[in-house]
């Protein structure tokens, strides 16, 4: 039984329920119970008050749920068909999204095909647990505990965002240049990313690579090549990376933080921690809020203007300690292909942020900007 000594305990197992209350607990309010099958806890349901607690993914018997909830518990039961655990209390790895030989039958495969599903549910009103949309409630759920682990993952993690478009394919110049970006930035820091393909892979590429020499990055870049995107084919794309991270075995962590939202683009598989969210609002608030370290804005579309201004939100209300260095990378594409520069530098034009808004063109640059201690 883990200690808790101060604050409400998180239970996850039958045993651990049974001996908190064998050693005397008689009140379970603020406990939070967290995917343990209590079928056969009656006796202990019968000696203590369930009124406050919280029951998340536990298997339960209907008369228990009906019991419980009438003391005064709350109770999300396990819904079945969901693949994704409610009750995660660590980030996804690689091996836990591709858990099958094929991508298709791989868990990541079948969130996606069961978000989509209960998306599609919701939407036309039908309606499952408790009254909510099919699908509604487990993602809230999952997504809530995403965010918990997250938290602590990053605790002892001074994190830099790259951020960048999705379709900079393995084997071009802009794959490499964000890679080379990643290796920088990974020297003194954890690189985190919107975690999918592209420019967002290359620089997990990079900052897992950080702890290798350039040759070593370029020959890697050579391997990832041979499958230059996850279409038509995610397995060979997988593959061309597992035999990178099985040639150099890398040990630098990076995030990687995608969505289900986009479901045709898989994780990237050089991302240590992954977490996946099923809604993209938080995932892009989440990400942006999260690299205290600054973020480097590589080209890209839409997504990526729109997180350029979305923390530039953020930092144009910040006080002095709270802003983070922004770098526009690639002085021809944000003046004049999107021209997001005049009108960043516009609106930092006189606030606190505006030493911290900057515009360079090399790699170097911008990951000695990033680098550098604040004044």
């Amino acid at each position: 039984m883990r200690q808790t000594r101060g604050q409400q305990p998180d239970v996850h197992t039958r045993s651990d329920f049974e001996d908190r209350i064998r050693s005397g607990a008689r009140s379970l309010a603020g406990w939070r119970v967290l995917g343990a099958d209590l079928t056969r806890c009656d006796a202990q349901f019968d000696a203590v008050d369930p009124s406050g607690a919280l029951f998340v993914g536990c298997v339960l018997t209907p008369e228990q749920v009906r019991r419980v909830r009438s003391r005064g518990a709350i109770v999300f039961p396990t819904v079945p068909g969901v693949p994704v655990r409610l009750d995660r209390d660590s980030l996804y790895s690689v091996d836990e999204l591709y858990d099958t030989e094929r991508y298709r039958d791989s868990l990541d495969a079948r969130a996606y095909a069961w978000s989509h599903a209960a998306a599609v549910a919701t939407a036309g009103g039908l309606t499952g647990l408790d009254g909510e949309g099919d699908g509604e409630l487990p993602r809230n759920l999952h997504d809530h505990a995403v965010d918990a682990a997250l938290e602590r993952w990053r605790s002892n993690h001074s994190l830099v965002g790259v951020m960048g478009g999705h379709a900079a394919g393995r084997g071009t110049k802009a794959y490499a240049g964000g890679a080379r970006l990643g290796h920088a930035l990974g020297q003194e820091h954890t690189v985190a990313t919107g975690g999918g393909p592209g420019a967002m892979e290359a620089a997990n590429v990079g900052g897992r690579m950080a702890d290798h020499s350039l040759d070593d990055l370029d020959e890697a870049l050579t391997m990832l090549a041979a499958a230059p995107s996850f279409t038509p084919d995610v397995d060979g794309w997988v593959g061309a990376a597992r035999d990178v991270l099985t040639r150099f075995s890398p040990t630098r962590e990076t995030l990687g933080v995608p969505t289900w939202h986009y479901g045709h683009e898989p994780p990237n598989a050089f991302a240590t921690a992954i977490a996946k969210y099923f809604r993209n609002a938080t995932r892009e608030a989440i990400l942006l809020e999260i690299c205290d370290a600054g973020i480097v804005f590589l080209p890209g579309a839409g997504g990526t203007v729109q997180e350029i201004f979305q923390d530039a939100c953020e930092n144009y209300y910040a006080d002095e300690s709270s802003v983070a260095p922004m770098v526009l990378l690639g002085k021809k594409y944000w003046t004049e292909t999107l021209p997001a520069w005049p009108l960043l530098k516009a609106l930092a034009r006189g606030r606190v942020m505006e030493k911290h808004v900057h515009l360079v063109d090399s790699v170097e640059e911008a990951a000695e900007i990033v680098g550098r201690p604040r004044t």
